[in-house]
C-alpha cells in the first residue's frame, strides 16, 4: 500500500518507518527542510532506540522516503496526519491549528478514494472538523477520516508499534475499514487485535487511557506520601496491589511525577475538553493538581536531606529526561526540581547519558558533566531523577570518597536502603523509611 504520513516528529516517523518495515511504501513529509535533509541522510533528529536502524533499512529498500512535496498524496491508499497538538497557551486545550492546515493541504490533493486518519492525539470532534474542512476545500473529492490512535511509550515505541497490545480505528465507513485492516495485516500473525469504533469513540479511547495511566502513577505516589509517614515500604505495597490482575503492577512505580511529551498535555486537554460539555472530571483534575504539586516538592525532599540548609551547598543531578531511554525533556520532573534548588540557593550539576544538548534548551545556571563519577565530585548531595540503566549500578564506594557529604536522594528508588546506607551514606528515597 501507499501511505503518506503528514509529520515527520516523533509519532509520524516511528510509524512511518515501522509501516515500511511492514512492506508498505511510505512517503514522510514535513515543512522542516532542515529536518527533512537529515533524514534522507539517515540523521535522526530524536534519541529512540533501534529508530536509526529501521529509518536506515526503509531507505535502502527505497519503501520509506521523505520530502516536503505533498503531490505524493494523489497517489495515496491512505494519508495519515501526525502533526503535533501542543497544548494550547493560556487555557490548556489542545491547539489543533496544525491539524486543521494539514486538512486543508490534503483536500485539494486528492484523487482516488483516500482514507484520512489522524494520527495526533485530538480531542473529540476533530476527526468531525477535518472531514467539514476536506469537504468544503474540496466538495467533489471521495475519502473517509478515520481515527487511530497511538499507543506508543517513548523508549520502546519500535516494539509497541510492531506488537501492540490493540489497534484502535475509528470509522463507521466500510471502505475505510478495508483500507485500514490491509495497513495493519502485517500485524496479523501477532494476534494484535483490532477494535473497530465509531470515530468519536476512539478519540477518547486514547485520552481516557493516558489520564488513566497518568491518575495510576499519581494514586501511588500519594500512596508512597503516606508510607513514609507511618513507616511502611510503597514499593511493597504496590506490588501487593499489583499481583491483583484487577489492578496490574504497571505504572505503580512511585516517584518525582509525570511529564513527557503526553500524560501532562492529554489530561489537560481532556479536562478542557469535559468542561466544554459541561462534565467535571475530579479525578484527573486531581491528578493534575497533585503530580504538579509534587514535582515542585522534590526540591524540598533533597532540601531535608541536607538538614534545611542548602544554601552555597552543591547538588549533583543525574538523570534529567523525563524517563529513561529518550532525550525528551518536555515537562520532565528535573526541571522543577532544579529550579527548586536554584531558589533555595544551592548550585547544581548534572548528568545524562542522552539528554543533556535538549536540556541545556531547557535549564541554565547550572554545570553539566560527561559521567556520573565526575558529576558526583565534591557535591553534598547526589539526586537521582532518571532510573537510567547506567545508574542502576553505580561504584558507591568510588562515589563516596570524591563527596564534600555523602548523602544520597533516590527519587526513583532503584536502590536497596540497606545497601546505600552499608556503604556509608546517608539515603533517602520515596515511600520508604
Amino acid at each position: 500500500m501507499r501511505i503518506v504520513m503528514i509529520g515527520a516528529g516523533y509519532v509520524g516517523l516511528v510509524s512511518g518507518a515501522c509501516f515500511a518495515d511492514f512492506g508498505h511504501y511510505v512517503t514522510c513529509i514535513d515543512k522542516d527542510t532542515d529536518k527533512i535533509a537529515a533524514l534522507k541522510q539517515c540523521k535522526i533528529p530524536i534519541f529512540e532506540p533501534d529508530l536509526d536502524k529501521l529509518v536506515e533499512t526503509g531507505i535502502d529498500s527505497g519503501r520509506l522516503m521523505f520530502g516536503t512535496d505533498l503531490s505524493c498524496i494523489a497517489a495515496a491508499d491512505a494519508v495519515f496526519i501526525a502533526v503535533g497538538t501542543p497544548s494550547r497557551r493560556g487555557d490548556g486545550h489542545a491547539d489543533l491549528s496544525y491539524v486543521h492546515a494539514a486538512a486543508r493541504e490534503i483536500a485539494v490533493r486528492l484523487k482516488d478514494f483516500t482514507v484520512i486518519v489522524t494520527k495526533s492525539t485530538v480531542p473529540v470532534g476533530t476527526g468531525d472538523e477535518v472531514e467539514r474542512i476536506i469537504r468544503e476545500a474540496n466538495p467533489t473529492a471521495d475519502f473517509a477520516v478515520a481515527s487511530n490512535p497511538e499507543f506508543l511509550r517513548e523508549g520502546a515505541a519500535i516494539r509497541d508499534f510492531q506488537h501492540p497490545d490493540r489497534i484502535v480505528v475509528g470509522t463507521e465507513d466500510d471502505r475505510a475499514k478495508k483500507v485500514m485492516g490491509r495497513v495493519y495485516r502485517p500485524l496479523y500473525l501477532n494476534q494484535a487485535p483490532i477494535l473497530y469504533t465509531s470515530r468519536r469513540t476512539a478519540e477518547l479511547i486514547k485520552y481516557a487511557a493516558n489520564a488513566f495511566l497518568a491518575t495510576k502513577i499519581t494514586f501511588i505516589n500519594e500512596i508512597a506520601d503516606l508510607a513514609e509517614q507511618v513507616g511502611a515500604n510503597v514499593q511493597e505495597v504496590a506490588r501487593g496491589m499489583g499481583l491483583d490482575n484487577r489492578i496490574g503492577t504497571k505504572f505503580l512505580h512511585a516517584g518525582p511525577g509525570y511529564g513527557g511529551s503526553c500524560f501532562p498535555k492529554d489530561t489537560r486537554a481532556l479536562s478542557k475538553t469535559a468542561l466544554d460539555y459541561g462534565v467535571q472530571l475530579r479525578v484527573v483534575e486531581a491528578a493534575l493538581t497533585v503530580n504538579e504539586n509534587r514535582k515542585r516538592a522534590m526540591s524540598r525532599k533533597v532540601v531535608s536531606a541536607l538538614g534545611n540548609d542548602i544554601r552555597g551547598k552543591t547538588v549533583a543531578v543525574l538523570g534529567l529526561t523525563f524517563k529513561p531511554d529518550t532525550d525528551d525533556m518536555r515537562e520532565a520532573p528535573s526541571i522543577p526540581l532544579i529550579a527548586g534548588l536554584l531558589d533555595f540557593g544551592a548550585k547544581v550539576r548534572a548528568h545524562d547519558p542522552i539528554g543533556m544538548e535538549q536540556a541545556k534548551k531547557e535549564i541554565s545556571d547550572i554545570e553539566y558533566y560527561d559521567d556520573p563519577y565526575s558529576c558526583a565530585r565534591g557535591s553534598d548531595a547526589l539526586v537521582i531523577v532518571t532510573e537510567w540503566r547506567q545508574f542502576r549500578a553505580l561504584d558507591l564506594a568510588r562515589i563516596k570518597t570524591s563527596m564534600a557529604t555523602p548523602v544520597i536522594v533516590d527519587l526513583r528508588n532503584i536502590y536497596r536502603p540497606e545497601d546505600v546506607r552499608s556503604a556509608g551514606f546517608r539515603y533517602e528515597s520515596i515511600g520508604r523509611q
